[in-house]
């Protein structure tokens, strides 16, 4: 290992803090989250967002609380300037939400940006950018400090220029590659910004702090960041904001720290996508603040359809293991783990109980568990069926090698819990067909209060028409549903008749190889407040999805004891 060839930190810029203050400070209230998702997440994608995965992951931002939103990058590409134009163009946007677009330093590059924005009715943040370390003046810039000063200055003028007088806008100023400046000159560039700006109380300069590449212990980034808080003029007109990166994976202890030094805003992603290692984490720095008992103002209390919709919008899973969101984060393997979560619900129940009040409403101190998984929709059974999970890498293999079938991980995990009971019971070893059959009475069977009887599809006067047959009891049921699909259809006709089934996720594979193959639809489902897994099996896609949905409108029927 070549360790020679690097320099550390600290040889590599000057960081003049000998008084630091921020070891001593907590933290007591949330910051300012600022999701870049639609810009800087997106640049980092192998596939950026098409418009309908940008408008579906801004308007999950909108429902989690997020109250200022960077949307995208204008000038850089036609997808982007056209979101910015739906904003503008539509109600997408709630009035108290600020939406932040991105730009160069670069005068026709800020014209096109500021052209993007024009009849949005909301707060717009205009953000321009420039790098300003060394090694970018030196290499990429080809300028030295006072030219790269001037044409900062100059992108800022046309800025005033061109936005000055556009009501409700404000602007941001990031020095790209900050923590590799030199804090005199990241100082002189941010106050000629400020002053140039005419940064007021009342209409605040936002001066955005980036670890681009970052390159130290956070200690050093929270150094740097109380530097520029004690000595910006006009403090009170700027609002400090920082964008650290996680090349060191120590991201999040950036950001908290910087937040200890000063900084009121966080720029970052849901769950960390960005560039190499990633944009800091702002859900697992939100969760973090819940954790201590701190309000994080953004709502997470459905934190797998967060997840679900951020991994089709970003087409990325998220890790098993990422901190709060993983499949496993609340599941325990041991059993001196599995011995102590088992105590501490015994007792959180008993200390609720004594209390007489809910359990949701006492302190929590189960241990292995920082936060009740409930906070964030999880339900306990991952947590108490700790060793159901053993063999789950077994049994996808041997379903996938003997019989094609692929199955998504929750439901691997799921079936591994059938398969756990089924050893338990017997302690046989289970081959590749005992495998099959305990897949099907897990999935694919069901007692039938309801049978789907009839479905007929239509189009008429251009508008689609599914008519759903449906029995039950002995009398049939009809019903018809326009400009919605098959599934969606058999869901609305289900819900008529007092069934709730809502599709968290379908998954399509086929059992055996070749043409003859059938097909399996797989759906994850959650029934009058219950989550669970159906399959269905047929010879056509669509047969098999509506005989998944079968299985789980009457599996919903037997549980909660309906009469359909």
């Amino acid at each position: 290992m070549p360790s020679s060839r690097y320099r550390d930190a600290h040889t590599r810029v000057d960081v003049p803090l000998t008084d630091r203050e921020w070891p001593n400070r907590r933290l007591t209230a949330a910051p300012l989250w600022v999701p870049v998702d639609l810009r800087d997440g997106n640049q980092a994608l192998a596939e950026p967002m098409d418009s309908e995965r940008k408008r579906r992951f801004f308007e999950l931002m909108v429902t989690m609380g997020y109250k200022e939103i960077e949307v995208g990058y204008p000038s850089a590409s036609q997808t982007d300037y056209d979101f910015v134009r739906l904003i503008a163009e539509s109600d997408i946007a709630p009035d108290d939400v600020t939406i932040v677009v991105f730009t160069p330093a670069r005068g026709d590059l800020i014209e096109r940006t500021v052209a993007s924005i024009a009849g949005i009715r909301n707060p717009v943040v205009i953000h321009m950018y420039a790098a300003t370390a060394p090694i970018w003046r030196d290499l990429v810039l080809g300028r030295d400090r006072e030219q790269l000063k001037q044409l900062i200055l100059d992108g800022g003028r046309d800025v005033l220029r061109l936005a000055g007088d556009m009501p409700d806008v404000r602007f941001e100023f990031s020095p790209e590659v900050f923590n590799l400046t030199e804090p005199d000159y990241a100082l002189e560039v941010c106050d000629a910004m400020t002053e140039l700006w005419g940064a007021s109380p009342e209409r605040p300069v936002i001066l955005n702090l980036p670890a681009t590449v970052e390159i130290a212990t956070p200690n050093v980034y929270a150094d740097q960041i109380e530097y520029m808080h004690r000595n910006l003029a006009r403090r009170d007109g700027v609002i400090l904001s920082v964008h650290p990166h996680n090349d060191r994976g120590t991201g999040i202890a950036c950001a908290e720290l910087a937040v200890l030094a000063g900084a009121q805003r966080v720029e970052g992603c849901i769950f960390g996508n960005g560039e190499r290692t990633g944009n800091v984490d702002i859900a697992t720095l939100a969760l973090n603040l819940h954790a201590q008992g701190i309000d994080p103002m953004i709502d997470f209390s459905d934190i797998d359809q967060i997840r679900r919709t951020v991994e089709y919008c970003n087409r990325i899973e998220v890790h098993p293991r990422h901190p709060y969101v993983g499949d496993l984060v609340h599941t325990a393997f041991s059993g001196t783990h599995q011995d102590a979560i088992r105590k501490g619900f015994a007792e959180h129940r008993a200390r609720a109980e004594a209390e007489g009040r809910g359990e949701s409403e006492i302190e929590w101190r189960v241990p292995y568990l920082p936060i009740d998984p409930a906070d964030i929709g999880r339900s306990y059974d991952a947590v108490i069926r700790v060793n159901s999970q053993s063999g789950k890498g077994g049994v996808s293999y041997l379903l996938e090698a003997e019989y094609g079938v692929e199955l998504p991980r929750r439901l691997q995990i799921d079936a591994a819990r059938h398969v756990q009971r089924r050893t338990d019971a017997t302690g046989d070893e289970v081959a590749a067909a005992d495998l099959w059959r305990i897949f099907e009475e897990a999935y694919l069977v069901a007692d039938e209060a309801i049978a789907l009887t009839g479905i007929d599809t239509s189009e008429v006067g251009g508008r689609s028409r599914v008519r759903i047959a449906l029995s039950a009891g002995g009398t049939e049921r009809i019903s018809e549903h326009s400009d919605v699909g098959p599934v969606e259809a058999l869901t609305a006709a289900l819900y008529e008749l007092g069934v709730e089934i809502e599709i968290l996720e379908l998954h399509q594979t086929s059992v055996r190889a070749g043409s003859g193959s059938d097909a399996l639809t797989a759906i994850e489902y959650r029934g009058h407040g219950e989550t669970g897994w159906a399959a269905g099996r047929d010879g056509s896609v669509l047969s098999a999805s509506l005989a998944a949905v079968m299985v789980a409108a009457n599996r919903s029927i037997a549980r909660t004891g309906m009469v359909a």
